[in-house]
């Protein structure tokens, strides 16, 4: 649902370029909400101003997630060092917030669009 959700609010602000790569994003930001988190409430947002799409995932669990260096024939462990890749490729940034329970990124909108 949240892939679907973003990308259908991509599209509507016209920015079809960054579907693939922001669908990937959210798609282990809110995974690894899902495997790690304490509670039963996550919650994305997204917003689109002043030259960047900004996501957030927030979960009820305390504690900073970092990136893994997984082993070539790991199965797991990849999904930060993908969102430092792909936000760092569109212009970006990632991070978590001082306690850890939200975990966001910014992607720069290509061609100066809203």
């Amino acid at each position: 649902m949240a892939r679907r959700v973003t990308a259908a609010r991509l599209r509507y602000c016209g920015l079809e370029a960054l579907v693939d790569d922001t669908i990937l994003i959210v798609s282990e930001l809110v995974t690894n909400a899902i495997q790690h988190g304490d509670g039963a409430q996550i919650t994305l947002t997204m917003t689109v101003r002043d030259g960047f799409v900004r996501l957030a995932v927030r979960h009820e669990t305390t504690g900073r997630p970092v990136v893994c260096h997984a082993d070539d024939d790991a199965e797991r462990g990849r999904g930060l060092f993908l969102v430092d890749r792909l936000t760092a490729a569109h212009g970006g940034t990632w991070g978590t917030s001082d306690a850890g329970t939200s975990t966001w990124c910014t992607l720069t909108v290509p061609d100066g669009r809203p």
